[in-house]
């Protein structure tokens, strides 16, 4: 796997204040106005791998990983603890371009962060951009719920992992209805309840999606170690394209 780094730059920051003058009918009050064009900056470590036969010609698949809380900082090592790189690490062979990023410390997976990081990738990159496909842990699960409804038509696939969304994802998530999405979690889960899960896939369903979703009973936090050495999931995957 290489180590990479991911710079998205500001451009500017543009205030403008602007005094129209006084209201008719009122002499102690001014019409004002403001507008302002703010540009973030993101920044992300990521491990990248590549499938044996990559020549850079031939278009792969893309599998975008997003790791949970605990593996966020600056050491890219962490983000082999769990899923698709730590089984990379222990010399699985996979048919997908496999993008793991780092989230910084204190920060939780950003959408349009994100989204910029795959476009960069896919310039640079043999990327089949009809079998693009995430899924995430935890905060990874989190994110993932929230990457499918802020930009679903990148994507071919999903698969959280004992996760769950905000309002805002659960009101969204209409928009991925129509994606194939294998939800997991834990019915044990003491950090992230089951109930988060299932009110995700409760929202698709009202919007007529059609989701995947296993249970699994009495397992606590840890739903991704079992659903990620299962080939089944891959195979689900790679039997989808946009």
């Amino acid at each position: 796997m290489n180590l990479l780094k991911f710079p998205v730059f500001i451009s500017s920051l543009i205030l403008y204040f602007t005094t129209q003058g006084l209201i008719a009918d009122d002499l102690n009050q001014t019409q004002e106005n403001f507008s302002a064009k703010v540009v973030k900056i993101y920044s992300y470590n990521y491990l990248k791998y590549l499938p044996k036969n990559y020549d850079g010609k031939t278009q792969f698949p893309l599998l975008l990983f997003l790791h949970g809380a605990g593996e966020r900082g600056s050491n890219l090592e962490k983000v082999a603890v769990h899923g698709p790189p730590k089984l990379i690490k222990q010399g699985k062979q996979f048919p997908f371009i496999v993008i793991s990023p780092q989230c910084p410390k204190g920060s939780r997976w950003d959408p349009d962060a994100l989204n910029a990081m795959l476009d960069q990738i896919i310039k640079s990159h043999a990327v089949d951009e009809t079998r693009i496909y995430c899924t995430g842990l935890s905060m990874g699960g989190f994110g993932t719920w929230a990457l499918g409804s802020s930009n679903p038509n990148r994507f071919a696939a999903f698969a959280p992992i004992c996760g769950g969304g905000v309002d805002r994802t659960a009101f969204l998530s209409f928009e991925m209805a129509k994606k194939p999405v294998w939800v997991f979690h834990g019915d044990a889960d003491s950090v992230v309840p089951l109930e988060e899960s299932e009110r995700m896939v409760k929202a698709l369903k009202r919007r007529g999606g059609k989701p995947k979703f296993t249970v699994y009973k009495g397992v606590n936090h840890d739903s991704w170690t079992e659903t990620y050495n299962n080939p089944k999931l891959y195979e689900w995957f790679l039997s989808h394209k946009k």
